[in-house]
């Protein structure tokens, strides 16, 4: 061999060299990049646990207890048998006294291939699974990550809705609640005043019923109820229930129903 194909073999050699030194290299930094990548989705998914245990506590919804997640690097433990039966493909089902694979004696068993049992009873040996992309069950991981945030985000806006007239705003939610606990009042109101009438209930009882005791009733009705319904699973703070507000209502809508009572009743007289 002449001193140019020994100089043209070692150039070759070294090519080959700096190609696998690269290859190496670029194989470093994609299992540095896949770990990191890992890592990131690690921690995203223990913050999306430990948001749906804060909306479960916030709905009253026991969360059962849960081992802590595998670390970024470990694969998850393999599903054992269940109820004392057989896990895995060991408990396919197939044709009686026939497993998913054949029983072999010892000294056989790995020699043999593992055989799947087809309708017909033939064993059919069966295919190696396909290789699995990391890149691709990261990118996977990842999407399915995302649709988590988005029903995440969706369960965080109906449990920041109260269960009382959700769509109306806090004041006109108030408004409501007050008017209707002063309005059943005032259906109290007619049976005291009717109750007077026939000599059960004096005068001095029913005006005090009604300028004191069915307003203060109303107020305090409307006040549980926004309390109990009208306040957010989940909400930074206590609601506003417009004291001032519900007391203006609930103190005037009642002797004002009297008085419109008293007008109607003459006026048809």
């Amino acid at each position: 061999m002449s001193f140019e194909e020994y100089a043209a073999l070692a150039r070759q050699l070294a090519e080959q060299r700096r190609a696998g030194e690269q290859h190496a290299a670029a194989e470093s930094e994609r299992r540095r990049d896949l770990h990191a990548a890992v890592d990131s989705l690690h921690h995203r998914l223990t913050a999306q646990g430990h948001r749906l245990d804060q909306l479960g506590r916030a709905i009253d919804i026991d969360q059962p207890a849960a081992g802590p997640p595998p670390a970024p690097g470990h694969p998850a433990p393999a599903p054992g048998p269940v109820d004392g039966g057989p896990a895995g493909a060991a408990g396919a089902p197939g044709p009686a006294g026939v497993g998913a694979y054949p029983q072999l004696p010892a000294g056989d068993a790995r020699l043999a291939l593992p055989t799947a049992v087809s309708p017909a009873g033939a064993g059919v040996p069966t295919q190696r699974a396909a290789a699995v992309d990391p890149a691709t069950e990261l990118e996977l991981a990842r999407r399915m990550a995302d649709e988590a945030d988005r029903h995440g985000h969706q369960a965080e806006l109906l449990a920041q809705r109260p269960a009382l007239l959700p769509t109306w705003s806090p004041l006109a939610r108030a408004v409501a609640v007050y008017a209707g606990c002063g309005a059943a009042a005032g259906v109290l109101m007619l049976t005291l005043v009717l109750a007077s009438g026939i000599g059960l209930v004096d005068g001095f009882t029913l005006g005090a019923w009604i300028c004191a005791g069915l307003p203060a009733l109303a107020f305090f009705g409307g006040y549980v109820v926004l309390g109990r319904w009208g306040r957010p699973a989940m909400v930074a703070g206590t609601p506003p229930r417009y004291l001032p507000l519900g007391f203006l209502i609930c103190f005037l809508l009642v002797p004002m129903g009297y008085c419109a009572y008293l007008l109607l009743f003459r006026t048809l007289r």
